[in-house]
């Protein structure tokens, strides 16, 4: 069964880190890839990053590149999403998903989110004095 649990979420401080952490089922993290996406209110769901089963390659949607880092601790079965220097627009819900594929292929620009059918419930990430 395919299972994915976000949490780490919550109100924090503009300027401020988060880590939030993705839990998955075993045998997810041992062979497929994980992406992380974020939803903001009255927004499409857009990426944030990615992180590939196959060789742990990284990728990371232009608004991600230098304030988020995506790693993952096959010893927890986790997928990690460090923000740093966070700021109000980064307040959205934060989902990761799979697509059961071993690379970040459907992460790549051109390729839509719909191509990822498996999906954590999200965790809220509120920034805000």
């Amino acid at each position: 069964q395919v299972q994915l649990v976000e949490s780490g979420g919550g109100l924090v401080q503009p300027g401020t880190s988060l880590t939030l952490s993705c839990t998955v089922s075993e045998e997810l993290l041992d062979f497929y890839s994980i992406a992380w996406f974020r939803q903001a209110p009255g927004k499409e769901r857009e990426k944030v990053s990615c992180i590939a089963g196959s060789d742990g390659s990284t990728y990371y949607a232009n608004a991600a590149k230098g304030r988020f880092t995506i790693s993952r601790d096959n010893a927890k079965n986790t997928v990690h999403l460090q923000i740093h220097s966070l700021k109000p627009e980064d307040t959205a819900v934060y989902l990761c998903a799979t697509d059961l594929s071993w690379t970040c292929t459907n992460f790549l620009p051109g390729r839509h989110v719909s191509e990822y059918e498996y999906w954590g419930q999200g965790t809220q990430v509120t920034v805000s004095t």
